[in-house]
């Protein structure tokens, strides 16, 4: 039996290329589109400077060691240093921030100790530097 090609059967497939091919037009279309209308007005922008800047950040970093030994920054200081030091910075700018790093092995006393020192100054930007956990 030959088959016409005029036939009125009905096909069980469903040809979806074209529809793919438009598929894909489009979303090239459109990440084009997007792209260029984010890219916004052209302006000559300035140059920044290679210079290092001279500027001392103005943060101030206490850090207690696993044996309990204090340092300012990175200069290990005693008690008295450190209140004598930063009685010094507070007279210059009353508002610079503290942060204090502790190590995970000393005693909370040396923590507590440092905190003390800060409200007897009246600093009050201050923050506790922790370790990110790792989920």
């Amino acid at each position: 039996m030959r088959r016409n090609l005029y036939s009125q059967e009905s096909f069980d497939e469903i040809n979806v290329t074209p529809l793919l091919d438009l598929a894909w037009t489009l979303l090239v279309v459109f990440i084009i589109a997007v792209t260029a209308s984010v890219q916004g007005i052209k302006v000559n922008l300035p140059k920044a400077s290679d210079v290092p800047s001279l500027a001392k950040p103005k943060t101030k970093a206490i850090t207690i060691d696993d044996k309990g030994q204090l340092y300012l920054d990175a200069y290990p200081v005693s008690m008295g240093e450190l209140e004598t030091s930063l009685r010094a910075h507070k007279a210059v700018d009353p508002n610079f921030p503290v942060v204090i790093k502790g190590d995970a092995k000393i005693y909370y006393q040396n923590v507590m100790d440092v905190l003390d020192l800060m409200q007897k100054l009246e600093i009050s930007q201050l923050g506790l530097v922790t370790q990110k956990l790792v989920k």
